[in-house]
């Protein structure tokens, strides 16, 4: 299944990073956030990926172009250093199209310039591409597949600390609580396609906005609860929990690494 990920975004509460690289490039270790993404799908086979580009497309597009795997893999240096020997690979199975999609259009936009490059294809996936989770993605594909709703996302809990403040008529408060202890529930930025998805946009909007309210009144939108791993990668402190992490060599989100160690 073609993967659909929106890589247009300047990321300006990641301000640092965003002026000489676009949000999806900002690295957690040696990879950046949108390689821990894409790997994330093709450990579930799924490997043909569209790159919706906007802001600095040339970064990704220069990242891939001279991918060295050597950088980030172990391998063995022979015959006085002539040779390479690399002892695992990360993309050498994936098909990966990069496509200009505008600088500054919206995710609604982005989805309808890129809709050429996804053929014929009944279902398709699609990220924001700087998310991560451990959600079991072939579960949720499978149960998607045996319905007959357009689109489907990962509903997940926000990962911010603030308290939930609630008053009556006259502005008195009733109850003061943590997040946590709701029900508050936001878009995980995963989302699952039908072709029919571009029925319900129009030229302009936003994905989330008009097209996702027509589908609610039709019945055709599907939240998947996760209340498993899943992170942003919106602030400055989002990637310094994120390179931690990936610093333990076992972040939540590689399930990749599950299979490596036998789990």
């Amino acid at each position: 299944m073609k993967v659909l990920i929106f890589c247009g975004g300047q990321g300006l509460r990641l301000r640092d990073y965003s002026e000489a690289i676009p949000k999806p490039m900002v690295p957690i270790g040696l990879r950046p956030v949108l390689w821990h993404n894409m790997r994330y799908y093709a450990h579930f086979g799924h490997r043909d990926f569209i790159l919706a580009l906007g802001y600095k497309a040339e970064v990704i597009k220069e990242y891939f172009l001279h991918y060295n795997e050597a950088l980030s893999n172990d391998f063995v240096l022979v015959d006085g250093g002539r040779s390479l020997e690399l002892l695992k690979s990360d993309i050498h199975d994936w098909r990966i199209t990069f496509a200009s999609t505008g600088v500054t259009a919206s995710i609604g936009e982005r989805l309808i310039a890129a809709r050429r490059f996804l053929g014929d294809d009944e279902m398709f996936l699609a990220n924001y591409g700087d998310n991560l989770t451990d959600a079991p993605l072939d579960q949720i594909i499978e149960d998607f597949r045996g319905r007959s709703e357009v689109a489907a996302f990962l509903s997940v809990r926000p990962t911010y600390t603030f308290h939930i403040v609630e008053t009556d008529d006259n502005r008195v408060v009733e109850s003061v609580h943590h997040v946590h202890d709701s029900d508050l529930r936001i878009n995980g930025g995963f989302f699952l396609f039908r072709r029919e998805i571009f029925d319900y946009i129009q030229p302009g909007e936003e994905l989330v906005e008009r097209p996702f309210q027509r589908l609610i009144a039709a019945r055709l939108l599907v939240a998947y609860r996760y209340d498993g791993f899943w992170a942003p990668m919106d602030t400055l402190k989002d990637k310094q929990v994120l390179d931690e992490l990936e610093a333990t060599g076992r972040p939540p989100w590689g399930v990749w690494l599950r299979e490596r160690d036998g789990q």
